[in-house]
């Protein structure tokens, strides 16, 4: 490099130094310096520079905003570790109950770190050596949609971390969860000039920034107004400098000791915060958190339905642990819903993928927060007694918990006259079948030969989740299933383009196209397999629990209810619809039926060893030296299974301080108890 060149170069680093220290300042700190049109120098000359030596151009330049050409699709990332949800209630008596709960499980005082919770759209970035690596959306939990170009696009989202905290260095790697939203009045704005362009508004901003987030062209995404706010460290790891010995050596896990301190770590890398996150001393501190919230809910500038409460003190997370769904250490304590009133036109019945005959209320459409809805489920038989709505009646309803349309009760109407009440048919709606009644549900009794549970089920197993064939929808099933082309799962793999040619909107090209995916999906993961069968009770996450406990179909079908509730977060009720599932008759045929296309099912990938295979162990009480999940993983990654009771198959009792009454029933059950000492050394052994 010439001497000129070597002093671009050092002028290309001072404008991108510049350039996001007025970034930092104008979207985090909301404290510009300079005006708009100072800054609109500074960048253009950064530009200027970058495309004249185009090998000065680096990934975290703040050029690199401007989006980059499309993407034909999303691709599929897994997270650092699983996004989960949070337990949640509106009420009072719900979060003294979680707190109790909490206290039961620390010793010593108890403290939370409390926050809006923001509704937008969740994400993950993922920072490597201090530099934006990669986003991915929620998903599934486990895997989501890599957003990375997306998210590059928005202002709030550092593409490189700043280094202003001393003596804590930038991390090689950082996982961050966060929200990404778009403010109200900007969400106004945007709408505003899509009506002008003659363009249908959005119906929401969470549904806009969730739509700008998993654009296809990111250049898109860039004039979308959204903004990220993060709010808890997934994963974090150092490497220092070299050690005496000459080897790098890595720092893992948290290294804070409070929430607190992680979130200001967050702050001080140049991320932003949600407004008034804060630590409490207590429950009554959180609940008048919540009071304040509620207050200035409808003042706010973004939409949040509630507040989270999170244990600010992180030791005492692992020996509270995590079910399938939720950490047992955060809640979110939810607002009571927005309400509004109109007039029910119409009930009407809903067939679901189990049977399930739901009443439904057409609504006269009205606005309920932002979103217009009309309709609303009135859940069974029993609530539509209780509530005792009619057609014609008017009626307060809600959104549950911002989301779900549900009728809150009948707004009594002084001297109007009534329509007759309601009475759940005594046929299907949808085959004619006797209806059957099973405590406040009434049931179809057709099974898979009811069209309608056919169909639901059919777009379960093909769903995104499951099988997730590509350009078989709804309505797709509907035509497959209203032809009697399909009349169970299994004749969705004899179809031929012929047969879908016969189908009103399909082409040679668009036949061929989906007989082809149909064909490539008889091979698949079993984790999809199991949660595209429709199990009771089994989600996405328990799925691949089970394909990765069992690894094979024939073992899952085979497995007693005691051995399941051996496997972590599959309790009582869970194990029993999973046999009562596998030994029904229709199913197990259907199932078999499926199997005889030829599927081949893929297990998860295999553990490195298999040191502890056939082992399994229980933790109980806290442990000093190791995490309670790297604990787990260690197990897992030695061919061990973690479980969550202990029974007499039980292989080991890990116990650490402050054991809890698993120890006692393991002695009761002579199962081996470790400390923590004997169970590090048999990981070694």
């Amino acid at each position: 490099m010439t001497a000129s060149e070597g002093e671009v170069r050092r002028r290309a680093d001072r404008l991108r130094a510049e350039i996001r220290r007025h970034d930092h300042l104008y979207h985090v700190e909301n404290r510009p310096e300079i005006s708009d049109g100072a800054y609109d120098r500074l960048f253009r000359e950064l530009q200027a520079i970058e495309e004249e030596f185009p090998h000065l151009l680096t990934p975290d330049s703040p050029t690199q905003r401007v989006g980059a050409d499309p993407l034909s699709e999303l691709p599929v990332v897994r997270h650092v570790v699983p996004m989960l949800s949070l337990d949640s209630s509106e009420t009072e008596e719900d979060l003294r109950r979680f707190d109790e709960r909490v206290r039961k499980a620390v010793d010593g005082p108890v403290e939370y770190l409390v926050e809006p919770k923001l509704d937008g759209s969740s994400l993950e970035v993922v920072y490597v050596d201090g530099v934006l690596d990669r986003a991915v959306t929620r998903g599934n939990g486990v895997e989501g949609e890599g957003v990375t170009e997306n998210a590059r696009t928005i202002p709030s989202v550092p593409l490189r971390l700043r280094a202003d905290r001393d003596p804590l260095p930038i991390p090689s790697l950082l996982a961050v969860r966060g929200e990404v939203l778009m403010y109200l009045s900007s969400f106004e704005e945007l709408n505003r000039g899509r009506v002008e362009a003659g363009l249908e508004p959005y119906a929401n901003p969470r549904n806009a920034a969730a739509g700008a987030l998993r654009q296809l062209d990111s250049r898109i995404t860039r004039t979308r107004p959204l903004e990220f706010f993060a709010f808890d460290i997934l994963d974090v790891t150092w490497t220092t400098s070299a050690t005496e010995e000459g080897e790098a050596s890595a720092r893992e896990g948290t290294a804070f000791d409070t929430d607190e301190q992680a979130v200001e770590a967050l702050r001080s890398w140049g991320l932003r915060l949600p407004d008034r996150t804060r630590k409490v001393a207590d429950i009554d501190e959180a609940i008048a958190y919540h009071a304040e919230f509620a207050r200035d809910r409808d003042d706010l500038d973004y939409e949040i339905d509630g507040v989270v409460l999170k244990l600010n003190a992180l030791a005492p997370r692992d020996a509270l642990g995590s079910t399938s769904h939720h950490p047992r250490w955060a809640f979110a304590f939810k607002f009571a819903p927005r309400q509004e009133v109109t007039r029910l036109e119409r009930i009407t019945v809903q067939v679901g993928r189990t049977g399930k005959l739901t009443p439904l209320a057409l609504l006269r459409p009205v606005e309920v927060g932002g979103v217009t809805v009309s309709r609303a489920s009135l859940h069974n038989r029993e609530e539509l007694e209780r509530k005792d709505v009619r057609a014609g009646d008017l009626v307060r309803i809600q959104r549950a918990g911002d989301v779900i349309p549900q009728v809150v009760e009948r707004v009594e109407e002084p001297g109007r006259a009534r329509s007759e009440a309601f009475r759940m048919p005594e046929e299907c709606p949808r085959c004619g079948a006797a209806v059957l009644e099973e405590g406040p549900f009434v049931v179809c009794s057709n099974r898979l030969g009811c069209p309608a549970q056919l169909e639901r089920g059919i777009e379960h197993f093909v769903s995104r989740g499951g099988l997730d064939i590509e350009g078989l929808g709804s309505e797709t099933v509907a035509l497959l299933v209203g032809e009697d082309l399909v009349r169970e799962p299994a004749d969705l793999f004899d179809l031929t383009p012929d047969d879908l040619l016969k189908l009103e909107g399909f082409a040679e090209t668009r036949s061929q196209k989906l007989a082809a995916a149909i064909q490539s999906a008889r091979k698949t993961e079993l984790a999809r397999f199991i949660y595209g069968l429709g199990i009771p009770e089994v989600g996405a996450t328990v799925a691949r629990v089970l394909a990765g406990e069992f690894r094979s179909l024939p073992k899952l079908r085979e497995a007693t209810p005691e051995r399941l509730e051996e496997v972590e977060g599959i309790g009582p009720i869970m194990s029993e619809k999973i046999t009562g599932f596998f030994n029904d008759d229709a199913r197990a045929a259907s199932v078999d039926a499926i199997l005889s296309k030829d599927f081949d099912l893929i297990p998860p990938p295999e553990r490195e060893s298999r040191a502890l295979e056939g082992k399994s162990f229980v933790f109980t009480g806290r442990l000093d030296s190791i995490t309670r999940s790297e604990a787990k993983k260690r197990v897992g990654s030695l061919g061990g299974r973690v479980v969550s009771s202990v029974s007499s198959a039980t292989g080991y009792l890990v116990r650490g301080e402050r054991a809890g009454s698993k120890a006692k029933k393991a002695e009761e059950l002579n199962v081996p108890v470790l400390d923590e000492q004997a169970f590090l050394r048999l990981l070694e052994e």
